[in-house]
């Protein structure tokens, strides 16, 4: 019979956090595969658990998963946990449970501290709806074409930055998004914890002290794409608008099908506007 695979969350920085069940699992399962073991073993020592631990880490993800897959599949218990938070979320973690699942292996989530959900919580922004992007790419093309691509994403939107990148993250999103609210929060659970709350331009003007992992929690778009655009077409003529779809190669059918559906209009009325041109 196959083990199981358990998705045990830690302690983002404040021990106390650690739930009765994911230390009742640490204890019962015969691995523990961690991001580093190092770390893991002293969280483990803190609350006296002595279990057999594999590193699991990014670089070495792909192979590690199937080796432990393969001892899954040998009956053997095994828990994933990363550095702090919950696995597979900005950690290691995705790549072995696809397989796992694959196999037919049961996956059991243990939940506990997430940083991106406490910071959210407490940001005071919108809860309704949010996207997590996690961490951006450090090439900084990629960086622009990620925040030109969620320009107007309406949904708040949540990222991790490390501190040493944070002021260029900043200054990236306030010329891309424009000057929208924010919130940091940096040192979740831990001694130092600290929001700082303002405006883009406001937090990077007074931005002193850079130091530990901050979730950067940042207003959605007051406007959609689609409400864009629809004022943008609104400003243009039939015309222009035609010359608009043209040029991205759409035949005269499906152009006018288009200027209707954005001028809320029937398409026999833009059909006849040209077919008298």
């Amino acid at each position: 019979m196959a083990g199981k695979l358990y998705l045990v969350a830690t302690p983002i920085g404040n021990l106390e956090d650690m739930t009765l069940r994911a230390l009742r699992v640490l204890k019962e399962v015969d691995i523990i595969a961690a991001e580093d073991t190092r770390h893991t073993l002293g969280l483990l020592n803190h609350f006296e658990i002595s279990k057999p631990l594999i590193s699991y880490y990014k670089q070495i993800e792909a192979t590690r998963s199937a080796e432990l897959v393969e001892k899954l599949k040998l009956g053997k218990n095994i828990a994933l946990v990363s550095d702090a938070g919950t696995p597979g979320i900005s950690d290691p973690g995705e790549q072995i449970v696809k397989i796992a699942i694959e196999e037919g292996i049961e996956v059991v989530p243990i939940p506990g501290a997430c940083a991106m959900i406490n910071g959210l919580i407490a940001s005071g922004m919108s809860t309704k709806e949010f996207e997590f992007i996690g961490f951006l790419s450090t090439a900084k093309k990629e960086k622009i074409e990620k925040l030109e691509e969620i320009k107007y994403d309406t949904r708040t939107l949540i990222f991790y930055e490390a501190p040493h990148k944070l002021k260029a993250t900043l200054s990236a999103m306030l010329e891309i998004l424009g000057d929208r609210k924010v919130v940091l929060a940096r040192e979740l659970t831990k001694i130092h914890e600290e929001f700082l709350r303002g405006n883009l331009s406001e937090i990077l003007a007074n931005l002193q002290e850079i130091k530990g992992e901050f979730v950067i929690i940042l207003e959605g778009s007051n406007q959609s794409k689609k409400e864009v655009e629809l004022e943008h077409f609104n400003e243009m003529t039939l015309d222009e608008q035609y010359d608009f779809y043209e040029k991205q190669g759409l035949s005269k059918k499906e152009i006018i099908k288009k200027i209707a559906k954005d001028r809320n209009v029937n398409k026999n009325e833009i059909y006849q506007y040209f077919l008298e041109k």
